[in-house]
Parts: C-alpha cells; sequence; structure tokens
C-alpha cells in the first residue's frame, strides 16, 4: 500500500494599511506575475514558522523590522493557482507597529513601490488580491480561491 499525501505550499502576504492606502510592489524578473503589483508577500521557507516567514518577507521586501507578536492574522485562504496548478494555503496579516522606514528592498524583483486606495486598486494585481480584500472587508477569516 502506498501512502500518498497530499502535498501544499504556504505563503504569507502582509497588507500594511495607513489613512486608507496600502502599500504594494509591482513585479518584476520573476517569472511569475511580473508586471503585476502585489502586497508584501512570500514562500515559507524550511525549518521556519509562518510568523518567521512573514516578519522575514517584510524586512526583505519593504525594509521594515516586524515582531512576531505585533502580527495580526486577519484571513486564510486555500488557492489553486491557475497555469501551475499548485495548491497553497495563504495567510495574510496586518501589522500597525514596525520599526524602519519603507523602502524597495529587492529593485530586481519589484520595479515599483507604492501606495494604493483600497477603493482604487490597479488593475494590474495578483489575480486573488481583490478577491480576498472583498473576504477581509466582509470579516471572512476563511476563503478558497481558483477552484471553481
Amino acid at each position: 500500500m502506498t501512502d500518498e499525501r497530499y502535498t501544499v505550499r504556504a505563503a504569507t502576504y502582509l497588507i500594511l494599511e495607513k489613512a486608507g492606502r496600502i502599500v504594494m510592489l509591482r513585479r518584476q524578473n520573476t517569472g511569475w506575475q511580473d508586471g503585476n503589483y502585489t502586497v508584501p508577500s512570500g514562500h515559507l521557507e524550511t525549518g521556519e514558522t509562518i510568523s518567521q516567514s512573514m516578519v522575514r518577507e517584510a524586512k526583505e521586501e519593504i525594509g521594515i523590522n516586524i515582531k512576531k507578536e505585533d502580527l495580526q492574522l486577519i484571513h486564510v485562504s486555500h488557492r489553486l493557482s491557475a497555469g501551475s496548478g499548485l495548491v497553497y494555503i495563504d495567510f495574510y496579516f496586518k501589522v500597525e507597529s514596525f520599526q524602519g522606514e519603507i523602502i524597495n528592498g529587492e529593485p530586481e524583483k519589484c520595479d515599483d513601490l507604492n501606495w494604493f486606495s483600497v477603493d482604487s486598486l490597479p488593475s494590474n494585481i495578483l489575480p486573488q488580491l481583490p478577491f480576498v480584500f472583498k473576504k477581509i472587508n466582509e470579516s471572512k477569516f476563511y476563503s478558497e480561491f481558483g477552484w471553481e
């Protein structure tokens, strides 16, 4: 008998909002969703927890230091990635307290860092983000995306 396990990947996303605006980065030179905006985010690496991943990604991508205890988990999404067929559990955090100045920490991967109104997001955005933002606005803690 073969014991086949279902494999999923995990990713973390930071919703950093100030005065009704969200910080977003436009992807470039990554081979995935280049030209589209996203919030600071990334994959869970071997040996780290979800919160450690978010702290690391915030430092790498936008240059800020976040304490794990300041992270607030606001949404979890089970996502089937279009095209690749990869399955993810996405963890969305918000944070109100951080140290440092927000910068584009990875200019080789992102060609723009900007603040966008939550009511007027760019049209070139990761496909799941408008859906997830809507669920968060509806106070829904869990969603599924890409399975239809």
